[in-house]
């Protein structure tokens, strides 16, 4: 068994299979089309942003991610659009920058230390207008959504070649603190061996999320527990943030 990651090209060329368009994309999309400028860090495959200028937008669309080869499924669809590779502390931000600040996908749970938060969260500060947005999900941590992440749970994708990817996650021990790591292997017809991708994601509740955004000089406008605005309870799935500059 060979560890993977989506930094292998033929895992990033599954992701959208993956990770199809839901209400959640739905939920950004009108965000992106109405803000004149857009910052979408862990772009990914850069699907949203694709999907924002095809339908019109005509302001400034940057996608920045720190895998080579999500950028290359993102540069074959995504004309008008700059594709940045590396992460928030790659670039020198300039305060008058984006009128939005997206991360999706979970993305903000890749960020694990309390030091690597708060870099991430003072660039994004840097790169906001005075008016600007920050709007980013987490899993909700009280959901314990790592519960459901187990073996018998496999489920089929089309691969590249159109044939079937079975694919299972696995939680690896119980949580570290915050912190849940898992794998999530997949297997084809076309691969002589598993791919295995292993990461570890942080749950935030709503009090540490505001707390650590209120120290890189952002206030929380509006939380939501679900893609549908409502509000955030124990049961709910997400906690969808926005927060403004202070």
């Amino acid at each position: 068994m060979v560890d993977h990651s989506y930094a292998d090209l033929s895992l990033a060329a599954l992701y959208d299979s993956l990770n199809p368009w839901g209400p959640g994309d739905d939920f950004y999309l009108d965000l992106v089309m109405s803000a004149g400028s857009v910052l979408d860090v862990g772009c990914g495959t850069g699907q949203l942003l694709r999907r924002a200028r095809g339908d019109g937008h005509g302001g400034r669309l940057m996608g920045l991610d720190p895998a080579a080869a999500m950028l290359v499924q993102a540069r074959r669809g995504g004309p008008g659009v700059e594709w940045v590779l590396g992460d928030l502390r790659s670039r020198l931000w300039h305060g008058n920058d984006f009128d939005l600040v997206l991360m999706t996908g979970h993305t903000f749970q890749v960020l694990l230390g309390d030091e690597e938060l708060r870099a991430a969260l003072t660039a994004v500060r840097a790169a906001l207008r005075a008016t600007g947005r920050f709007v980013f999900e987490t899993r909700n941590p009280a959901a314990r959504a790592w519960e459901g992440w187990t073996p018998d749970r496999t489920h089929e994708v089309p691969g590249v070649d159109g044939s079937a990817v079975r694919v299972r996650c696995e939680v690896l021990g119980p949580p570290a603190g915050d912190r849940v790591t898992f794998t999530e292997t997949f297997e084809g017809p076309s691969w002589d061996l598993p791919r295995v991708s292993r990461a570890t994601l942080r749950f935030l509740g709503p009090e540490r999320l505001a707390g650590f955004l209120t120290d890189a000089g952002l206030t929380v406008v509006e939380q939501y527990g679900d893609w549908a605005r409502g509000p955030v309870t124990a049961g709910s799935p997400e906690i969808i943030t926005v927060a403004r500059p202070a």
